[in-house]
Order: structure tokens, then C-alpha cells, then sequence
């Protein structure tokens, strides 16, 4: 690279940084607050209203992303749109991961760290949304309960709840162990399972860096890569083989990339 080209390139850099988290701030404030407000007023289903403007608004996010940064495609597979009543789990590799599921479903919770519920604003949103706490194993076995049984029913009507089971962000871009948690989810709750594989998010959004990585060939991808309805009432089912196959599965596709 040019000494030239290195400058165009730390200038789009900064530009789209700085152009897409205004658009996160401004664009909230000016084309969906109003619309939330709507929704809490008047909603007749205020959690399914929040989460279908969740969608709309991180899909318009990505869109703008898209637009304005030079070498970047965005690449989803349409049949992951028809996904419901299921437990979706996914490779973890950015920041944008999350918000690049909720893009993608009209219904969808999450488990969301403890701490997040605890920032202003945010944790609002985060609760009319449906989104549960994770308790890590830690808490009252009743509230882990509660929380099955909330998901088991958010599932019944039609609704999906994605999981990343590494449990962290990994910063390597290699797949690290699998948490039975979201498995565990999936036996309570006679749910099915889909796996979805995400590539390109942390070529975009480096781990370390603050300014988006533009300027360079880059696909995001999301692909589902396999799909598991196991007899969880089966004497012979195993949660931990279930674990063990999900992850070779996400292992022998990586390695094909």
C-alpha cells in the first residue's frame, strides 16, 4: 500500500466510524424513538413491538454500513428468515454480532449479560424488549427456572432466542469451547436447534480497534450451517454429544474458510 493509499484509507476509516455511530445516535433519535414511543403507548403487544423496531432499526444500521463503506458486501442466506420457535446459536467473532441477529428476526430475546441492565436508557429498551438477564449459574435456581419457562413460551408463539455458546466474543476469529447453557435451553423447552455461521464482522470491526477497518474486499456472511431436532426423551440422548457434534460441526466448516 502506497503511502498515499495508507492516507485515503486511515480517512475512510475515520469517516465511516464517525458517520455510522452518528447514524446510530441521530438516526435512533430522529426515525425510531417516536416510533418506540408509539409502541409503548399505544401498543397492543409492546415486547413484539419492540422487537420488530429492534429489527428495522439494526437492519437500516447495517444497511447505512453497507452504503458507505467502501469494499463491503453483506451477504445473508434467505432461509434463515423463515427460522421460528427455535433456539439459534451462533460463532461469536465482534461486537456487531448481536446486532446482526437481531437484524435478521422479527421475533427474537437474547440472554444479555447482567451488567448491561444496569446501564440508563439502554436497560430500558433492553426489558421492554423481552431480553433476559444471564445468570451464569450463579443465581437462585428459581430464577434460572423462570427463565426457561419465559423462553419456553416466547418459543410456543412462534418467537426465536439466539445464544452465542462460546459465552465471549472471541478475538482471534478461532472458535473457543462451547457452554452447555443454550443446549440446556433447547432440552427444556423440546426446542429445535439452528446453527447459524458468521464470517466477516470482525474483518470489519477488528477487536482492539475503534475505527471501522474499510477499503479493503469484505463480505459479512451469516449462513445456517446445520440444523438439530434431537429426542431429547430418548433414554440414549446426550447433551454433552449434542455439544460435541455442534462443535465439530462450526470446527470442520471454519476450516474450510
Amino acid at each position: 500500500m502506497t503511502p498515499n493509499c495508507g492516507k485515503l484509507k486511515i480517512v475512510s476509516d475515520l469517516f465511516v466510524t464517525l458517520l455510522i455511530w452518528t447514524y446510530f445516535i441521530f438516526g435512533f433519535l430522529l426515525l425510531f424513538a417516536l416510533r418506540y414511543a408509539w409502541a409503548l403507548l399505544w401498543g397492543a403487544d409492546r415486547e413484539f413491538a419492540f422487537q420488530r423496531l429492534n429489527q428495522r432499526y439494526f437492519q437500516s444500521f447495517f444497511q447505512v454500513l453497507r452504503c458507505i463503506t467502501p469494499g463491503l458486501a453483506l451477504q445473508v442466506n434467505e432461509e434463515i428468515g423463515s427460522i421460528r420457535s427455535s433456539i439459534v446459536v451462533a460463532n461469536h467473532i465482534s461486537y456487531l454480532d448481536s446486532i446482526l441477529l437481531v437484524s435478521l428476526f422479527e421475533r427474537q430475546k437474547t440472554l444479555v449479560k447482567k451488567t448491561f441492565f444496569k446501564v440508563p436508557v439502554f436497560s430500558y429498551l433492553l426489558r421492554r424488549s423481552g431480553y433476559i438477564a444471564a445468570t451464569g449459574g450463579t443465581d437462585d435456581p428459581a430464577l434460572t427456572i423462570r427463565n426457561c419457562e419465559e423462553i419456553k413460551g416466547y418459543l410456543a408463539a412462534g418467537g426465536n432466542v439466539f445464544i452465542f455458546p462460546e459465552g465471549t466474543r472471541s478475538r482471534t476469529g478461532l472458535l473457543g469451547p462451547f457452554n452447555k447453557g443454550a443446549f440446556s435451553i433447547a432440552r427444556y423447552c423440546n426446542a429445535p436447534i439452528h446453527c447459524l455461521l458468521i464470517k466477516g464482522t470482525n474483518r470489519l470491526f477488528l477487536p482492539g480497534r475503534f475505527l471501522f477497518n474499510t477499503c479493503v474486499p469484505n463480505t459479512i456472511e451469516v449462513e445456517r450451517i446445520g440444523s438439530f431436532s434431537p429426542d431429547y426423551g430418548d433414554p440414549g440422548f446426550s447433551l454433552t454429544d449434542l455439544v460435541r457434534r455442534i462443535h465439530s460441526l462450526y470446527t470442520e466448516r471454519l476450516k474450510e474458510h
